[in-house]
């Protein structure tokens, strides 16, 4: 059994040894390497603006057999593209090609993906600078852009 450390002396190892194993953490891990910014599309923002590309279904993942609606949206700051989930009864029809949407994280354990959809992170908030919700509840029209 090793036992830690102890004496006069001791010190030293034992501040070396607690950084040796502080990179056992994945917490450590991730915030010192910064990998959090440098894998997340949105570069470590809360929402970001970009451009609708083209509608999608996503399938749901079992035991649920739905289809899920998304959109393709191709971010503004970078040029990334990430499927956002579109939320509400009704909403993808809200969204046409080429409209400019407001995502943000939807929310999951750690960054990933919420409920049964699949490798989807982001939601729609905003579609031309409208909220969705405000939308989809009838309390304002789309504007033309």
């Amino acid at each position: 059994m090793s036992k830690k450390s102890n004496g006069l002396n001791s010190g030293k190892k034992l501040s070396e040894k607690r950084a040796r194993f502080k990179w056992s953490s994945e917490k450590y891990t991730k915030r010192i390497l910064d990998l959090k910014r440098k894998s997340d599309p949105l570069e470590g923002a809360s929402q970001a603006k970009g451009l609708v590309l083209e509608k999608v279904q996503i399938e749901a993942k079992q035991p649920n057999s739905a289809m899920r609606k998304a959109v393709r949206v191709q971010l503004i700051k970078n040029g990334r593209q990430v499927t956002a989930f579109a939320p509400g009864d009704g909403a993808i029809k809200m969204m046409d090609e080429h409209d400019e949407v407001v995502i943000e994280c939807i929310g999951g354990n750690k960054g990933r993906a919420k409920g049964d959809i699949p490798g989807v992170r982001w939601q729609v908030i905003k579609v031309n600078d409208q909220s969705l919700r405000a939308l989809l509840s009838g309390k304002i029209e789309k504007a033309r852009k």
